[in-house]
């Protein structure tokens, strides 16, 4: 795939694909013999998992650590395993936050709308 329709595919800028692999985020890109890129299954694997976990706000910094852990093979897999796991507990955490500040939302909305009706509304915390 050209760098044109891997951007439309994933909604990304060609700048940003081209950012991703000059940082090592994705794995260098093969090219066609003028030089244009050509993006494999791999490659749109890559930058599929790049996609998910910058929306969920892992740092740019940890997932180029993964994708060097990577590329260095089997003798990896723990310490990928690993980095893995603390991604995940922050995202947990922060989902729980979320999920707070959700609750806090839809009750104070819940106030408003209940005041709307009664013309009432008490004190507000």
């Amino acid at each position: 795939m050209t760098i044109s329709e891997v951007s439309r595919k994933f909604d990304l800028s060609q700048d940003t694909l081209r950012y991703y692999e000059r940082i090592g985020l994705i794995p260098e890109v093969n090219r066609t013999k003028s030089g244009i890129r050509d993006y494999t299954e791999e490659s749109c694997r890559w930058i599929e998992l790049a996609k998910c976990m910058r929306l969920s706000g892992v740092p740019i910094e940890t997932l180029i650590e993964y994708c060097a852990l990577t590329q260095q093979g089997d003798l990896t897999i723990t310490t990928r395993k690993e980095l893995l796991v603390e991604v995940h507990k922050k995202l947990v955490k922060r989902m729980e936050d979320t999920q707070k500040t959700l609750d806090r939302l839809n009750y104070k909305i819940d106030r408003y709308e209940k005041a709307e009706v009664t013309g009432v509304l008490s004190w507000d915390k």
